[in-house]
């Protein structure tokens, strides 16, 4: 008897460990508040890769132009190994410096499109890898998470959790109207772009654990509008403790033409009664009902506003009264970045449109920003563009380094890719160097581009682990501060400088940072 008890106890000890929960990340059945998902195994390295989760409901039918919804749970394994859809835009074509690798794939494209990717390393769910969420540019209206030059293997294999995430664009992520204002439960519209990022972010913040990845370490990243996005984020009450530092490439709301940011909601809700009208729609259901393809070809500048609600305040007034959500910041600026977005002015129409902008301040910003012939209008309009992120980005470190001592990091980057004839280190000739992804980019690269590759990956994966980028055999880059400004130069020298510009950057500070 006394045997027959032992057996038993044994035999029921092991099954309770037989039974008991892995630790080890299994990449084909990992499990989300929603379901399970599978994933694949990518590279000699074996990077566990999930593509296209679903962190919303499909904002189809009545969901468009709503707030993201929750996921239907699904029963079995979701197969999470092809590219989702990208969020419904033009067609990519490659057209100034940005080629195909810098594009959308062509297909397929879809309002059904809130979904992101993974990549982790982690053998184990509790290894609690830093986490970088990666907010895709293309100027609000274009970009997914499925860039060829966003692939985060490389990263990975670096040691942090990768994402990279899709949102709504243009009219179906922006559009605000009064009778959207109306239905909706926080009595705005518009903006719905944003928080489609921050549910992808509060759906990072739920499941990342079992991918390895630590809830609690997490940075949000972007470059150009996903740069913008990372402002917005940090600024907005809506993404409280959804991350605790940010990366932002090339972009701001901190702008020295107003900012579109500043736009009220009357303004925002009357300019989509005016796209309305010109659908020739009555009604709300009608609206909705419009093929999104036949939106699209209306046209329309659609961007993030001031709602009162994922936008509180004016930009200004959020981060230097210290409102915004409290963060560690790396930033920066390319010297190029604005270079392909210039129509052409005579010194004459430049120096009419500076006395009419600036008025009391002209002659002070005519000495600074001069345009007697046309070769000092070209070298200023050459500051000019490249002051159009500069100003935002060295606005943002300025703000962050006076709020918290040692919490901000400042980049110049000047390298000008090889095969490069026109548009110099153009916007968004940086972040394939940060990536770690100049294999996926045609370009004779160098010694020195690798080289450079390797350095700056390295700054941002050790950012991301623990919001300073120095380490080991690393050229010392420091803190950003008011009082000594420097920022790291990242091209063919790699070494802190001062910023370029400075003293123009100041003047336009004084004017509209009061």
């Amino acid at each position: 008897m006394r045997i027959l008890s032992l057996f038993l106890m044994l035999s029921l000890l092991w099954s309770c460990q037989q039974q008991a929960p892995s630790n080890t990340l299994d990449v084909y059945s990992v499990k989300t508040q929603d379901g399970l998902v599978s994933g694949k195994l990518v590279g000699e390295d074996s990077v566990k890769t999930f593509l296209g989760i679903p962190f919303a409901a499909p904002p189809l039918g009545d969901l468009r132009w709503k707030a993201p919804q929750p996921v239907t749970p699904w029963e079995g394994i979701k197969q999470c190994v092809a590219n989702p859809a990208s969020a419904v835009q033009n067609p990519p074509v490659p057209f100034f410096a940005w080629s195909e690798e810098f594009l959308i794939p062509p297909s397929p494209i879809s309002e059904d499109c809130l979904y992101l990717n993974i990549w982790t390393d982690a053998e184990k769910i509790d290894e609690k890898l830093p986490v970088m969420v990666w907010v895709h540019g293309g100027g609000f209206s274009g970009g997914s998470g499925t860039v060829p030059l966003y692939d985060g293997e490389a990263l990975a294999k670096k040691g942090i959790v990768v994402v990279t995430i899709n949102y709504r664009l243009g009219v179906l992520g922006f559009l605000a109207h009064p009778e959207l204002s109306e239905e909706s439960d926080s009595g705005t519209s518009g903006n719905y772009g944003i928080l489609d990022q921050i549910a992808a972010l509060n759906w990072v913040k739920n499941n990342i654990s079992q991918f390895g990845g630590d809830p609690e370490n997490i940075t949000i990243a972007g470059q150009s509008a996903g740069s913008m996005s990372v402002n917005v984020l940090v600024g907005s009450p809506l993404a409280k403790g959804l991350f605790n530092k940010a990366i932002a490439q090339s972009g701001a709301m901190f702008t020295y033409d107003g900012g579109r940011a500043e736009r009220t909601i009357e303004l925002a809700e009357k300019s989509g009664e005016e796209f309305m009208e010109k659908t020739g729609a009555g009604t709300l259901a009608s609206l909705r009902q419009i093929p999104a393809d036949s939106l699209l070809k209306l046209g329309g500048a659609f961007w993030p506003y001031k709602d009162g609600n994922v936008i509180p305040l004016d930009f200004d007034e959020t981060f230097v009264s210290g409102k915004a959500n409290p963060i560690k910041l790396l930033t920066g600026w390319n010297s190029d970045d604005n270079v392909s977005f210039e129509g052409p002015m005579t010194p004459e129409q430049f120096k009419a449109q500076a006395k009419e902008k600036y008025q009391e301040h002209s002659e002070e910003y005519l000495k600074l920003f001069p345009a007697n012939n046309s070769k000092e209008l070209e070298e200023t309009r050459s500051t000019l563009s490249e002051l159009m992120f500069g100003y935002q980005n060295f606005t943002w470190a300025k703000i962050q380094s006076e709020l918290a001592s040692g919490s901000s990091y400042l980049y110049h980057f000047t390298r000008i890719p090889p095969g490069e004839p026109n548009y110099g280190a153009f916007h968004s000739a940086e972040f394939s160097y940060s990536f770690h992804t100049l294999n996926y980019w045609n370009r004779p690269f160098t010694e020195l581009d690798y080289k450079l590759e390797e350095v700056m990956s390295q700054y941002w994966v050790n950012f991301v682990k623990n919001g300073d980028p120095n380490g080991a055999g690393l050229p010392k880059w420091p803190a950003f501060s008011s009082e000594n400004p420097m920022l790291m130069e990242l091209g063919d020298e790699i070494q802190p400088i001062r910023p370029p510009h400075l003293e123009q950057i100041q003047f336009l500070q004084s004017i509209y940072m009061n």
